[in-house]
């Protein structure tokens, strides 16, 4: 018999809190939260404006740093890393997918992809290389070229897409990536992210109020006020 206490665990989560402190006012955000998610897995958050969830993405992802608990990716303890510990480690493990895509307007869809790997230690052909292998996994080789303003909100999405990927993340975390789109647009992107977790095993955590978004993960998790629910 197959004990489910001993299957692998990539993100694990124990007693995690988040407030903030504004003057003399604690206002609580997260209490108490317990999560694991496996290898491979494609989990998507939900809940209402305001439950939280966001601060969840952000505090897996190591941009934020949890009130108290404990939060390790792949073993490591994040909420214990310093500061440029932390952004090196996001570095390499994460990948950021964003609502409004966040991409350089000055740059290419080819520089843009290109950024996250400028600190790395690889020769500009490999660079190279990699850029035109992601943007061809999300189907913009011919648009490599073209500045964001030269591009639909779709092929702004997918050159986010591939710029999460450049680096071969251990895990990629996704903030409403839907919620600027069209519902014909949004479809094909869920599609590129499904394709992404059944094809290339990536391990995805979503943030999205939408229920259709949401359906096309393996597993739900919804939070109320702060608190995980079932």
């Amino acid at each position: 018999m197959n004990d489910a206490s001993h299957a692998p665990v990539l993100v694990e989560i124990r007693g995690l809190s988040k407030h903030y402190v504004r003057g003399d006012q604690v206002i609580p955000v997260l209490e108490d939260i317990n999560l694991d998610v496996a290898p491979g897995e494609f989990v998507a958050l939900m809940g209402p404006s305001g439950s939280g969830k966001s601060t969840l993405l952000n505090l897996i992802a190591g941009i934020d740093k949890p009130s108290s608990g404990e939060i390790r990716v792949a073993g490591v303890d994040i909420a214990q890393l310093g500061e440029s510990d932390l952004a090196a480690w996001r570095s390499t493990h994460i990948g950021f997918i964003f609502q409004f895509y966040n991409l350089m307007p000055v740059l290419t869809a080819f520089q843009n992809v290109e950024l996250p790997l400028q600190l790395a230690s690889l020769a500009r052909r490999e660079r190279r290389e990699r850029v035109d292998t992601v943007l061809a996994l999300v189907g913009l080789s011919d648009r490599k070229d073209h500045y964001p303003n030269e591009l639909s909100g779709g092929q702004q999405q997918r050159v986010a897409i591939a710029r999460a990927l450049i680096a071969d993340p251990t895990l990629i975390v996704a903030d409403e990536p839907t919620g600027d789109l069209d519902r014909v647009t949004a479809e094909e992107i869920l599609d590129l992210l499904g394709g992404l977790n059944r094809e290339l095993g990536k391990t995805i955590v979503m943030v999205t109020h939408d229920p259709k978004a949401a359906g096309r993960a393996a597993r739900l998790v919804h939070l109320e006020k702060g608190v995980l629910v079932d």
